[in-house]
């Protein structure tokens, strides 16, 4: 084992302390060099003969000494910066990228409840303050607020996530406010019944009208969609369709000459015709 200890001035120069240049032998030390006296140590009586074979060899020991105080001191050195602009890189990094906040709510074994969910992750420093506000008022453990505490994630930031189950039908404002000193961030996230169920809403309306968009150029390319219009008919000139469906069927069939695809796509039909039409999809 090879190594150095060295003393950091007020410039930032480093001052050799000591050295090490040590040998074991089937786990036990065997043979060390004493960097003060320049000579060679034997803890044990089988490595007598190697310390004063290497005693007398003056190039060796100059060469160790000048490893040691040097040559050792100028890698520790680099690795310090190293270390340091590393360290002040990651720390000026995570601070200026402020934690990401989640409020949702997630299925409560009560039926009644639903359980809301105040999240903040990817921060640095791990110091945070995370609070769940019922109207403006900050929730307490005793009004049912559990955490996680703060937990590591895999890039070396932070997250935490404190929730409380609250009623379905409640109708109060509630918000989640995330302190994080560090980054300089103090935020609150509001969420109400209304704006979760908005959310919801388009969502699945953005869906639909994507699938729509994509069925509909796909008939329109495939020139599918004069072949079947008369699918669509009866529903669209019925007045009452009593079963509505979506049914949405893609599948080809790739021959070597035709290179045929087939797409067949069924919107809003009556029981009267779904018969027929399983019949027509079968082809």
């Amino acid at each position: 084992m090879h190594g150095c200890v060295g003393d950091v001035q007020p410039d930032g120069s480093l001052t050799f302390v000591t050295g090490m240049d040590m040998y074991n032998y089937d786990g036990d030390d065997f043979l060390s060099f004493d960097d003060t006296n320049g000579v060679w140590i034997a803890p044990v009586e089988a490595a007598l003969p190697t310390k004063r074979k290497w005693d007398g060899v003056q190039v060796l020991k100059e060469y160790t000494k000048g490893y040691l105080e040097n040559e050792c001191m100028k890698w520790l050195k680099e690795f310090m910066e190293f270390g340091q602009h590393t360290l002040q890189t990651s720390l000026y990094n995570f601070s200026l990228a402020p934690p990401e906040v989640f409020v949702y709510t997630s299925k409560s074994k009560v039926e009644t409840n639903v359980v809301l969910n105040c999240m903040a992750t990817g921060f640095y420093p791990k110091d945070i303050i995370l609070q769940i506000k019922q109207n403006g008022r900050v929730l307490e453990k005793l009004d049912g607020v559990e955490s996680s505490g703060v937990r590591p994630n895999d890039d070396d930031t932070f997250q935490r996530k404190d929730h409380v189950e609250i009623l379905k039908t409640d109708v109060l404002t509630y918000s989640c406010r995330i302190i994080h000193k560090a980054s300089d961030i103090d935020i609150e996230h509001l969420w109400t019944a209304d704006s979760k169920t908005g959310i919801i809403i388009g969502a699945v309306i953005g869906s639909i009208v994507v699938v729509g968009a994509v069925v509909g150029l796909i008939l329109y390319k495939t020139g599918i969609l004069g072949r079947f219009s008369m699918l669509y008919n009866p529903c669209l000139y019925q007045q009452w369709c009593e079963i509505y469906c979506f049914r949405l069927f893609f599948y080809h069939v790739t021959d070597i000459t035709n290179r045929a695809v087939k797409c067949c796509a069924v919107v809003c039909v009556s029981h009267q015709h779904l018969s027929y039409l399983d019949r027509i999809i079968d082809m």
